[in-house]
């Protein structure tokens, strides 16, 4: 089997053993993150130039305390927590969605848009091929971004692209692979400002899923309220804070920033167990708790 590639060319690939997700709100058991050590504000899309703009402080020591608050509150809740190698040459490999993505047959290795993020793919190579844990295969129409690729529900996944970061050839390559597999695969297509479909479009549970109305585009919610998903909505400003860009922990936890405050209140309300750590240099940065986390280990549902 070829290591960078468990991939069946014709679909029926069978699932990986011991890693991997069917979706985005089984219970998480191991999670990869990035490490920060290395982080520092770069001008990677319409929120990060805001802050640049705006002449914000940066402030390293905040990040590191940041950061290492939003590792307890993964601890706290029983994930057990793996880590990319640190590469000095890599300030956003903090965003650990980005360069990969978890599917239930092994992790898919993206291909980064801006110069600053394309050598990610060699700590993420190195890190699954140490773990044991299968490739299913590798990028190469073009750039793909792991924030684009949007399990719904089992084998369902919304994917997009705005084409500087993610491409729209590169959504195709995506698309034709999983619909070999089965999959129910719908694409979007969304403006550069809001930078990855994850930004706007995030599974909070089993039919319940966190969408901001005023910029997803109205046939995505049609289709999502076909499927019977319950939609909690945020509101426009708290998404470009990077409000809705949460990360289910299954069983009912979600963990979520601290500024989240509407969408946090609405999810007590629900019953759910909220970790709100304050991420606000990360999100000022133009990636929120969503885009720090990749899955790569989910009960399956």
């Amino acid at each position: 089997m070829n290591p960078l590639r468990c991939r069946n060319l014709e679909g029926n690939t069978p699932f990986a053993e011991n890693w991997g997700a069917n979706s985005e709100y089984g219970t998480l058991r191991d999670v990869l993150l990035g490490p920060a050590d290395n982080y520092h504000w770069l001008p990677t899309s319409s929120i990060s130039k805001a802050t640049l703009k705006r002449g914000d402080s940066f402030d390293k020591q905040l990040a590191m305390k940041q950061h290492r608050e939003m590792v307890d509150a993964y601890e706290s809740a029983g994930v057990n927590v793996h880590w990319l190698e640190q590469d000095e040459s890599l300030p956003y490999q903090v965003y650990a969605r980005d360069s990969s993505f978890m599917t239930p047959y092994g992790a898919v290795v993206t291909q980064m848009a801006q110069w600053w993020r394309r050598g990610e793919y060699g700590p993420v190579i190195r890190f699954y091929m140490e773990k044991g844990i299968p490739i299913y295969d590798m990028v190469t129409a073009g750039s793909f971004e792991g924030g684009d690729f949007d399990i719904i529900e089992p084998g369902c996944v919304l994917i997009g692209w705005c084409g500087e970061r993610t491409q729209e050839q590169s959504a195709e390559q995506v698309r034709g692979w999983f619909e070999k597999e089965g999959w129910e695969v719908k694409i979007a297509t969304i403006a550069e400002h809001y930078v990855h479909i994850d930004l706007m479009v995030c599974m909070l549970a089993e039919k319940l899923c966190a969408v901001c109305l005023e910029t997803t585009d109205p046939e995505i919610v049609d289709w999502l309220k076909a499927k019977n998903i319950e939609i909690v909505p945020v509101n426009y400003q708290d998404t470009m804070a990077l409000a809705c860009n949460v990360m289910s922990l299954g069983d009912d936890k979600i963990l979520a920033p601290s500024h989240a405050t509407d969408l946090v209140s609405k999810l007590k309300a629900q019953g759910f167990t909220v970790y709100d750590p304050d991420v606000d240099v990360f999100t000022r940065g133009g990636g929120g708790i969503h885009c720090m986390a990749q899955s790569l280990r989910r009960d399956p549902v």
